[in-house]
């Protein structure tokens, strides 16, 4: 399974495609399941770029845990997560409040 992750123009957030737009958060983007559905997030992402909205566009692999989308690699976890040296900031802080 595949999902499309970039990061936002405006303000260099991570963020994913997810029903019809841009969320930060990784737990409700789009699962590409076959090569067909790749190929329209990869379109969706070519068209955001042209368009400003995101930059560096990828398709990265991703499996569903406990019903909720999670990156596998590491790099993309941690993305997910914001910054591995601070707890009370980025994404996981805003989980825990």
């Amino acid at each position: 399974m595949k999902i499309l992750t970039a990061n936002r123009l405006t303000d260099g957030i991570a963020v994913w495609y997810a029903d019809g737009g841009w969320a930060e958060t990784v737990g409700q983007a789009d699962l590409a399941h076959d090569k067909a559905a790749e190929d329209r997030l990869e379109a969706i992402g070519a068209k955001a770029y042209a368009d400003n909205e995101v930059v560096d566009v990828n398709l990265i692999d991703a499996e569903v845990v406990d019903g909720v989308v999670e990156p596998v690699r590491l790099r993309e976890k941690i993305r997910a997560a914001g910054p591995t040296i601070r707890g009370d900031l980025g994404k996981q802080a805003e989980r825990a409040a």
